[in-house]
């Protein structure tokens, strides 16, 4: 899969809450399937959609043992969203100090007319 579509993956993977809040218990311990879906009003089959995506998008992985599904997060998937985010502040602070230069300019400028 190429890089954009991962990205695009992760992304969709995490525009949801319900599978941002399974992010979350994982990121404070492994659990199996019924103790993630516990705090979810919702039916089985359709939280398994959700791990799904997740695990698809490579934020968690799973394991059997023995009749349980343990699921566990994978935090090496979140540094392709993490460079991409890092990307983006980086473009929008230059594009922000060229506004503050301008503006200071403007009002030098400004400064210099009213004299």
């Amino acid at each position: 899969m190429a890089s954009a579509e991962k990205l695009d993956q992760l992304f969709r993977a995490l525009g949801d809450r319900t599978r941002r809040t399974v992010l979350e218990d994982l990121a404070r311990k492994e659990a199996s399937v019924s103790q993630l879906s516990a705090g979810h009003e919702m039916a089985m089959p359709s939280f398994m959609q959700h791990l799904r995506m997740l695990e698809e998008a490579g934020l968690v992985q799973s394991r059997k043992e023995g009749r349980v599904r343990i699921y566990r997060l994978n935090r090496r998937a979140y540094a392709g969203a993490s460079r991409w985010l890092e990307r983006q502040e980086q473009i929008w602070n230059r594009r922000l100090d060229q506004l503050d230069e301008y503006l200071l300019g403007e009002r030098s400028q400004q400064g210099e007319q009213d004299e």
